[in-house]
């Protein structure tokens, strides 16, 4: 059976708190605006081993991270931050831990037939993202 993100592409439908995500992150005022502007586009696509890829596009930036469930690996996030990051499973969810210079950040995935939800927090601030199927 396959998994209910196979396949599917995800975009940006809305968004709460991510002007104060980035700010409490010291990301800059202009990454900040053009942050804010984007509806970027979400992929997951699972490999063999057990090994994932996940493919950020917009008009801005793309990005991508390959991770091995439970491995630690080097990540430069879209806003340049250089960061250790730890990805886990359960289901359709996937926990992500991001470990910067400063900050340590989580971001919780959950995967639908219809859409991804994100839920990303710093300190006090909690940032949620929904993302669509695109058809």
């Amino acid at each position: 059976m396959a998994a209910v993100w196979s396949g599917k592409k995800y975009k940006l439908d809305s968004s709460k708190n991510f002007d104060e995500y980035m700010t409490k992150l010291g990301v800059g005022m202009v990454t900040r605006k053009m942050g804010n502007t984007i509806s970027p586009t979400i992929e997951l696509i699972e490999e063999e081993g057990g090994k994932f890829k996940l493919k950020t596009t917009s008009t801005f930036k793309n990005s991508e991270i390959q991770f091995t469930i439970g491995e630690e690996f080097d990540e430069e996030t879209i806003d340049g931050r250089k960061v250790k990051s730890v990805i886990t499973r359960d289901g359709n969810k996937f926990h992500q831990i991001q470990k910067g210079d400063k900050l340590e950040t989580t971001i919780d995935r959950e995967f639908t037939p219809t859409e991804m939800t994100a839920i990303m927090k710093v300190g006090d601030i909690v940032c949620t993202r929904v993302y669509k199927v695109v058809e």
